[in-house]
């Protein structure tokens, strides 16, 4: 640190990443976890549960069903290509991100992983949640649009950095 730093702890890059990582990996555990419910509980009995119902569906598509006709292998590689583009972007941006912003990208990242962990086996993604007005979803589905609008207002409200701003010689030796 130079001696205009900030006295404050800070976290350190990897610390932010991994806290970042860990909390995708949660988020996604506790949608597969949920998913894995489902198809042993509401297989043929679905549950009233008031405005959102649980409804057993299984989606071979993207979001609303789109491209539903396409090979599975289509779709998965897809979405694995996207979901590796928001980890590694994720990655990046972690160390320097807001917490809005860190938070708002592992919703993402979570959702899109859980989504494509579920879909590998059998080219479908296990959706439950079910209203009557709106096609059925997940909750990894939720967390993806949560995330996106947190990521929409953090980059409109701005992504000031928590910590010093970034310059080249004070991270020289921080890479990685």
């Amino acid at each position: 640190m130079t001696a205009t730093a900030s006295s404050a702890p800070t976290v350190s890059r990897w610390g932010r990443r991994l806290r970042w990582v860990a909390a995708a990996a949660a988020l996604a555990g506790i949608d597969l976890t949920l998913k894995a419910w489902a198809q042993t509980t509401l297989a043929g009995a679905p549950i009233e549960a008031g405005p959102v119902d649980l409804k057993l569906a299984f989606n071979p598509g993207a979001a609303f069903s789109i491209a539903a006709d396409a090979p599975s292998w289509v779709m998965l590689t897809l979405t694995t290509v996207i979901t590796t583009a928001v980890a590694v972007g994720g990655w990046v941006v972690a160390p320097r991100a807001n917490l809005l912003t860190r938070v708002a990208l592992a919703a993402i990242l979570g959702g899109a992983a859980a989504n494509v962990i579920d879909r590998a086996p059998d080219g479908v993604v296990t959706d439950y949640l079910h209203t009557g007005w709106w096609p059925t979803f997940n909750l990894a589905d939720t967390f993806i649009v949560l995330g996106a609008t947190a990521l929409i207002i953090a980059t409109l409200i701005g992504n000031s950095d928590e910590r010093e701003p970034f310059s080249p010689e004070h991270h020289a030796d921080d890479r990685g």
